[in-house]
C-alpha cells in the first residue's frame, strides 16, 4: 500500500514488500554448533540448549537488551533467587522486576486526528464528529450553511408560490366533497414530495463534501471547502444515483409488501385487503429497513475509495455483515440526537413564526400552520436554517466515522492511516513496522 491516505479497498500489497519476520535478527552464538570444551559444562550457561535463548533475554522489560553483559551464574535458572517481595511476580525488590514487573499495559493509540487510530466505541464515534465540527469549525459550518442557505431559498420560493392555500383548507373543510378532498391530498403530497426531494438534493451535496472533510480530520489534517469541492465533485453525481437507487428500493420493497392487499381491496374485500396492506407493509418496512442498514456505509466506500454505485454497495454490505445490530444501533442513536437538535432550534422559530404571521400564534396552535405569508416562511426557514448547519456535521460525521471503524476491525486499516499521517514508528519499509 502507499504512504497517501490509504482509502483504495484491500488487496493492494504489503508495503515493500517485506515479510513479517524480516526484522528478527538472525545472527547466532559464534561457536554454538562446534565441539563442546568439556570444561564448559561446569559453567551455568553450558546448560541452555540451541532452541533456547540466552539466559539475558529472559529478564523483564527495562531491562539489559542483547548484547550486553550476560548476568552473573546467580541469575539463571539454576542460581539462587532472591526472594520475592510482598507483591508477588511484580513485587520484587528494586531491580529485579520479575515477571511482567515493569508492564503498564498496552501503549496508547496513536491519535493524529478527532479520533485514535483503533477500533472505536460509540462514544468516541459521536465525540469524533462533534469534534471535526468543532476543529474544523470554518470548513465545516461553512459548507453546512451554504448548503443549508441555498436549499431553504428554494424551498421557501416554492412553498410560496406552489401551495395552494384553496386546495389545503379542504382538507379541515368538513363539508367538502370526496373530489375536493382527494385533489387536496395530491397537491399536498406533491408539494410535500417536491420539498423533500429538494431537502434530499441538499442533503447528498453536504453529505458528500463533509465526507470528505471528516476523513481529513481523521488524519490531523485541515482542508479548504475549494479542496473539499475539487475532491468531491467527480464522485457527487455518483452520490446522487446511490441515494436515489436505495430510495427507489425501499419503495419497490414496501410497494411489493402492500401490492396483495391493495388488490383484495379492490376485488371487494375491503377490511381484509386492508388488514393485509397493514401487515404487508410492516413486512416489507422490516426487509426495506435491513436492506437500508446493509447499503448505509456504502456513501463513504464510494466517495473515498472512488468506487461505483455497485461495488459501493457491495463494499458496505462487507462491512456491516455480522455488525448489523451494531451498526443499526449507532445510526439510530446519531439520528435521534440530530433530530434532538433540529427540534430544539426549529420548534421556537416555528412558534416565532406563527406569532409574527397574519393568524397570531392563536391560529397557529388552532391549525399548525400560520398564514403562509413571506413572514411565516423567512423566519421559519432560518430556523431551519441553524438547524440543518448543525444536524448535517452530525449525520455526516458518524456515518464516515463509522465507515472507518468498520474498516479498522476488519482490515486493519488504522496502520494505513498511521502511516498516511506520519505517525512515528509507522513510516513505510522501516524494519518491524506493524503490519509490513
Amino acid at each position: 500500500m502507499n504512504d497517501t491516505p490509504g482509502w483504495a479497498s484491500p488487496g493492494s500489497a504489503p508495503s515493500d514488500g517485506q515479510e513479517p519476520d524480516a526484522s528478527r535478527p538472525t545472527d547466532t552464538t559464534p561457536g554454538q554448533d562446534g565441539p563442546v570444551d568439556p570444561a564448559d559444562d561446569k559453567r551455568p550457561s553450558s546448560k541452555w540448549s540451541k532452541e533456547q535463548p540466552p539466559p539475558g533475554q529472559w529478564s523483564a522489560p527495562g531491562q539489559q537488551a542483547r548484547g550486553q553483559t550476560p548476568p552473573t551464574a546467580g541469575t539463571g535458572w539454576g542460581g539462587q533467587q532472591p526472594p520475592r517481595g510482598p507483591g508477588g511476580y511484580g513485587g520484587g525488590p528494586a531491580g529485579h522486576g520479575g515477571w511482567g514487573g515493569n508492564w503498564g499495559g498496552p501503549p496508547p493509540a496513536a491519535k493524529p486526528g478527532v479520533i485514535p487510530l483503533r477500533p472505536l466505541g460509540v462514544g468516541e464515534i459521536l465525540d469524533g464528529a462533534v469534534s471535526t465540527m468543532r476543529t474544523h469549525w470554518r470548513t465545516v459550518l461553512g459548507i453546512s450553511l451554504a448548503v443549508a442557505v441555498v436549499t431553504e431559498i428554494v424551498v421557501v420560493l416554492l412553498q410560496k408560490f406552489t401551495l395552494d392555500d384553496s386546495s389545503t383548507a379542504a382538507l379541515e373543510d368538513p363539508s367538502a366533497t370526496v373530489d375536493e378532498l382527494m385533489r387536496a391530498m395530491s397537491d399536498t403530497l406533491l408539494n410535500s414530495g417536491v420539498i423533500l426531494l429538494i431537502s434530499l438534493l441538499g442533503t447528498i451535496v453536504a453529505t458528500g463534501l463533509l465526507t470528505t472533510v471528516t476523513s481529513r480530520a481523521v488524519l490531523g489534517r485541515s482542508v479548504t471547502t475549494r479542496e473539499a469541492w475539487s475532491d468531491a465533485r467527480p464522485q457527487l453525481l455518483k452520490l446522487f444515483g446511490l441515494t436515489f437507487l436505495l430510495l427507489l428500493l425501499a419503495l419497490a420493497i414496501v410497494g411489493v409488501g402492500t401490492l396483495p392487499g391493495i388488490l383484495i381491496a379492490a376485488a371487494g374485500g375491503a377490511e381484509a385487503g386492508a388488514a393485509l396492506a397493514v401487515l404487508g407493509a410492516l413486512a416489507a418496512g422490516v426487509v426495506a429497513l435491513w436492506l437500508m442498514i446493509r447499503f448505509s456505509l456504502a456513501s463513504p466506500a464510494l466517495m473515498l475509495e472512488k468506487q461505483s454505485i455497485v461495488k459501493s454497495m457491495g463494499r458496505s454490505a462487507k462491512l456491516v455483515r455480522g455488525a448489523w445490530w451494531r451498526v443499526f444501533g449507532i445510526q439510530l442513536l446519531a439520528a435521534i440526537i440530530a433530530n434532538i437538535v433540529a427540534s430544539i432550534i426549529v420548534i421556537p422559530f416555528a412558534f416565532l413564526a406563527g406569532a409574527l404571521s397574519g393568524g397570531g400564534i392563536t391560529g397557529f396552535l388552532d391549525s399548525g400552520v400560520g398564514d403562509v405569508g413571506w413572514t411565516f416562511l423567512i423566519v421559519s426557514g432560518i430556523g431551519s436554517v441553524i438547524g440543518s448547519t448543525l444536524t448535517f456535521p452530525i449525520t455526516a460525521g458518524v456515518t464516515v466515522l463509522l465507515y472507518i471503524d468498520q474498516r479498522i476491525r476488519r482490515e486493519a486499516l488504522d496502520l494505513e492511516l498511521a502511516r498516511a499521517a506520519g505517525v512515528q514508528g509507522y513510516a513505510s519499509g522501516a524494519p518491524g513496522t506493524p503490519g509490513s
